[in-house]
């Protein structure tokens, strides 16, 4: 089974006052292109779908738009809710969704519940029981304050209501282990700490408080795809994807792009980098206005985006 994981795509977006409408539209081509060469079963969203909880009806459009080609090219999607999606709106008719391949992870409740694959080759839900499955879960993005009475957890903190989350994905793989081969991969959005940060996302702490130390307490000695805003490696385990396209100045010299990841009978497989190709660049330059505008080594930024 072959899966390809994204995030961040922040549909409705401006880059300095420009729409973006068109450069996502290129990057959904490439997606789907992708899809169909890769032969792709499954893609995987982990939040910030949208880049405001009330999106504008083209934005809606376009991610429907989106949803049913991917769908139509034969893979499913899974997708979970960040902090600048709307998680209730994102969430709705999700049961409906569901028939047609599109599994939304956005409620707490559905935090141990994942979607589950089989491994045989025969797709989503068809695997005999001794035969090894692939569980998706889902974190969506959980606000402290929101969340941690529901969790159980005393303090409204990032790192607690993310461990509890934790906690109930690592107890549910060990019940389905029990009838056999349980091989998992968490989608996350949340603020990890040791990754490269950038202007465009919102902070969702104060002073770095709330930062999840994955890699140190909290491995469940699988796979976690996690988002952020440049494509990054932590570790063997943890992968950031983040926005495939550019959203501040500070992201100039990121690799945007995706994670292709292969999963078989013994887990885990081949995990390569996509790497998405953006309609402008960004160009961080310096100098004289004459110079700049009329130097042979400027021409290359006549069509990017400068500053």
């Amino acid at each position: 089974m072959r899966l390809l994981h994204t995030s961040d795509w922040h549909l409705g977006r401006s880059f300095h006052g420009v729409g973006m409408l068109d450069a996502q539209r290129n990057f959904i081509e490439q997606l789907l292109s992708v899809i169909r060469e890769q032969s792709v079963d499954v893609v995987l969203i982990a939040g910030d779908v949208y880049d405001r909880a009330l999106p504008g009806l083209d934005v809606v459009k376009l991610l429907d738009d989106a949803l049913v080609r991917i769908t139509d090219a034969g893979a499913k999607v899974v997708l979970t809710s960040g902090n600048h999606d709307s998680a209730i709106r994102l969430g709705f008719a999700s049961r409906l969704l569901e028939r047609g391949g599109v599994h939304l992870r956005t409620r707490v409740e559905d935090l141990d519940s994942p979607v589950l694959f089989g491994l045989d080759g025969n797709g989503a839900g068809s695997a005999k029981p001794d035969a090894p499955v692939l569980a998706v879960y889902g974190i969506p993005y959980l606000e402290p304050r929101l969340v941690a009475e529901r969790l159980g957890v005393q303090t409204a903190s990032h790192f607690d209501v993310t461990r509890a989350a934790v906690q109930l994905i690592r107890e549910d793989i060990a019940r389905r282990s029990e009838s056999g081969p349980v091989h998992s991969v968490v989608l996350a959005h949340t603020f990890a700490s040791g990754g490269i940060t950038s202007d465009s996302e919102r902070d969702l702490s104060i002073g770095g408080l709330g930062a999840v130390p994955w890699i140190s307490s909290m491995d469940l000695a699988t796979r976690l795809w996690v988002t952020f805003t440049g494509s990054q490696e932590l570790s063997e385990h943890v992968r950031y994807s983040g926005s495939p396209l550019a959203y501040s100045f500070s992201e100039a010299r990121h690799r945007k792009g995706a994670w292709l990841i292969d999963v078989g009978a013994d887990g885990v497989g081949n995990v390569e980098e996509i790497l998405w190709k953006a309609p402008r660049e960004l160009a961080i330059l310096r100098g004289k206005l004459a110079e700049l505008l009329e130097l042979e080594e400027y021409r290359w930024a006549e069509s990017a985006y400068c500053r």
